[in-house]
């Protein structure tokens, strides 16, 4: 494997990051952008025609992008198969011209079938190109996009074995700038309306909230104390009215909200989280050194986030907890023997630090400056 402690001085050149569809994809596919910036390169980023995508970037206007069409790929004998083809071919057709245009060095893709029409296109063009798979199990997309790729970077090791025949960099899951900002805890917390006096757990399923968690705080909510921990719970849009309505019936300082835009300030109040098992979500834990209790969305492919979450709870940095096997009575339990005791927490919180890869979006812009120069 190559070394990817490198430092390159590039004159200046020009990438396509094909990042679109989810955050996961999106978020480190921004925090690269945002370093190419800063070394001078010129960056434009595809991104899906879906609000994620677009509510993200209103964060930053100052990263050009272009919106591209795709859908996921239906099953080989689905008669939807002929209507992915049609599009593929369509959307390939126009990135060809658009690299062209765009007059770019190189293209890397973040995952997602948005990042293959590009990929395919720069390679048949004679460009470097590369893909970021951040989870344990890698996505069927870029299982298929490997094969036009000059190299692969992976987020986590146990992935290199799923691509054999490739050039793989292990260099972690970028997370964003906006999360790299210093932020004054105190000023956070009281802007929740959190108190500085109790453990801060942070409840959060993904964009789209999570049921099976959100049923499981609010049963636990009898079975634990009011005066030792207090909850930033995000529920989704589906379940905010319900929870907190379970909320106001108990004495718990709480913040319920569907989403939150402010997340360096709750990552940085939390001291423990209850959440999926993404891999953005799992750079983002080790950022911020956040034990946590890890609930794997159940429907993920090849049930991938297990696997994300799997060394992270062999390491003592966090539970895995099937959605299957978690209730009111199991959660409360969990929390007061391991995660409301100070020795407990203060142990695990060195061990989540130990999985940070703070320097992600160097080592790729490093190596990606080094083809291209």
């Amino acid at each position: 494997m190559m070394d990817t402690n490198t430092s390159t001085t590039a004159s200046p050149k020009r990438f396509l990051i094909a990042c679109g569809g989810t955050g996961g994809h999106l978020f480190p596919g921004i925090s690269i952008a945002q370093e190419l910036n800063r070394r001078g390169h010129q960056v434009l980023l595809l991104v899906s025609e879906k609000k994620i995508d677009q509510r993200a970037l209103e964060a930053h206007p100052d990263l050009e992008s272009r919106q591209i069409s795709m859908i996921g790929k239906p099953r080989t004998l689905s008669p939807a198969m002929v209507k992915f083809l049609l599009k593929f071919w369509k959307t390939y057709r126009s990135c060809k011209g658009l690299v062209r245009k765009f007059q770019a060095d190189a293209v890397l893709g973040m995952g997602g079938f948005t990042s293959m029409p590009p990929i395919m296109a720069a390679k048949k063009l004679g460009k470097p190109t590369f893909i970021h798979e951040s989870n344990a199990i890698p996505g069927k997309a870029n299982k298929l996009t490997a094969k036009y790729c000059s190299a692969v970077f992976l987020g986590m090791d146990v992935c290199e074995a799923h691509f054999p025949n490739k050039t793989c960099h292990v260099v972690g899951t970028p997370v964003r700038d906006a999360l790299r900002e210093p932020v004054d805890r105190t000023a956070a917390l009281a802007s929740f309306g959190l108190s500085p006096d109790k453990r801060t757990m942070l409840v959060m399923g993904g964009s789209q909230g999570a049921r099976g968690v959100n049923d499981a705080v609010c049963d636990a909510l009898g079975d634990l104390d009011p005066a030792q921990v207090q909850m930033l719970h995000l529920t989704g849009a589906e379940d905010e009215s319900r929870v907190r309505a379970a909320y106001g019936k108990t004495a718990f300082t709480h913040y319920v909200a569907a989403f939150c835009d402010r997340m360096a300030e709750a990552l940085t109040v939390a001291d423990l989280a209850l959440c999926r098992s993404g891999a953005s979500t799992m750079s983002e834990l080790a950022h911020f050194g956040i034990p946590s209790i890890l609930v794997p969305y159940p429907f993920a492919a090849e049930n991938h986030q297990t696997f994300n979450a799997k060394p992270f709870d062999d390491g003592g940095a966090a539970v895995l907890c099937p959605q299957d096997s978690l209730d009111g009575p199991k959660l409360a339990t969990l929390l007061r023997e391991k995660f409301l005791v100070d020795e407990s927490l203060r142990a695990m919180r060195e061990k989540m630090h130990s999985f940070s890869s703070d320097d992600a979006n160097i080592k790729i812009c490093d190596i990606m400056e080094a083809q291209t120069a």
